[in-house]
Order: structure tokens, then sequence, then C-alpha cells
């Protein structure tokens, strides 16, 4: 329990940390960032404390969908955003392109690692992972159409509002998934154990992630 509760709480600051990066490369970030960035743009608040927000509310969309939250959700609305936040404050955007590469690949790469930590930990899903997974059970529509549909929505609302949309955002579709494919097997509490859903929970966000 000790090892779950600690991977579960790093991971989810990680998660943060490697969405900030994205966003301080600045050549376009996972569709929920982007979404959170042109809020940011339109509200004056900042992106990390919009992305609670979003977390809030997505976690509202679970009620019809019958969905109970964990102790794993309600932290990932904690903490994701403010560790996200944080780093922002911190640190200045990077110039230069191979800097900003750098530091967008390194973003992505963090996100996976940290995606496997707090799945890994089994103490529920984030936000956005529950509202696709209670889709596919309430709707019995496929993982990957749910996903998709939500995740296309979120990205172009975000796009209208001024969210950054680049080839970062296509790094991100790319190669999140299967480097969560590779890091939640060995990071897994539950060593061993088939986790099936793990396709479906890998976040965008996310996030979700956040």
């Amino acid at each position: 329990m000790t090892r779950r509760v600690i991977q579960l709480f790093v991971g989810l600051v990680l998660y943060g940390v490697g969405c900030a990066m994205t966003v301080e490369a600045g050549l376009g970030v996972d569709p929920w960032t982007v979404l959170a960035q042109g809020l940011s743009i339109h509200t004056g608040i900042g992106i990390g404390w919009i992305a609670n927000i979003l977390g809030f509310f997505v976690l509202l969309l679970w009620i019809p969908l019958r969905q109970k939250p964990g102790v794993g959700t309600i932290a990932n609305i904690l903490l994701v955003g403010t560790s996200m936040q944080v780093v922002l404050w911190v640190f200045p955007p990077v110039s230069g392109i191979v800097a900003q590469l750098a530091v967008l690949l390194g973003g992505i790469v963090t996100v996976a690692i940290a995606s496997g930590l707090y799945i890994g930990a089994h103490f529920g899903p984030g936000p956005r992972d529950g509202l696709m997974t209670g889709m596919h059970k309430r709707l019995g529509w496929p993982i990957w159409t749910c996903r998709a549909l939500v995740e296309l929505t979120v990205l172009f609302i975000g796009w209208l509002l001024g969210g950054t949309v680049g080839i970062g955002t296509v790094l991100f579709a790319f190669l999140i998934g299967p480097l969560v494919h590779v890091a939640l097997p060995l990071l897994d509490t539950r060593r061993g154990t088939r986790v099936a859903a793990a396709p479906a929970a890998t976040p965008a966000d996310t996030a979700a992630q956040r």
C-alpha cells in the first residue's frame, strides 16, 4: 500500500511536469492542454488551474454514466494541474527549435512514465480516462471511438479559443500510446496481472491525465 500511494502521487506530479514541458516547448500540446490553453487566454487564469477546473467538470459527467471515482481520480484533479502550474511559473518558455524539440520529447516521455506510475498504482482512473471508459460501458461504443470523439471535440474547441496546435500535438498523439504500453507493465503494482483497460487509460490526457 505504501508503494502504491507513493507511486500514485509521484506519477500525478510528474504528469503535470510533463504537460508543462510540452507547453514550454511551444510546438503544440495534447488536446486537453490545448483546451486549457485556450480557456486560459480568455479568462486570465493559469493553464494548470484551468486543467484542475476542467477535471472537476469532467468528473460531473461521470454521474449520468454511473461511474464511481476513486482516490486516484480525486488526486488527479488536485495534483496534475497544480504541479503543471508550478513548473510554468518557475521555468520560462524554451527558444530554438532543437531545444524546443528536446523539451517536447522529454515532456511526452515524462507523461508516459507518469501514466505508468499512476495507472499502475490502481487507485482509479483520471477524470478524462473515466469519461471515455464510462461512455464505452453505457453506450456500447468502442473505446477508440469514445476517445477519438472526446479528444477531437476538445482539440477543436481549444484551437478555436487559441490553444497551441502543432507538430507537438501530432507527436503526442502518435507516441504516447506506445510509450505508455511499455511503461505500464514495468510500473504496474500488480505485475503479472493483465491490465485489460490499459490502452483506454492512456491519458491525453492524460491529464488526465488530467
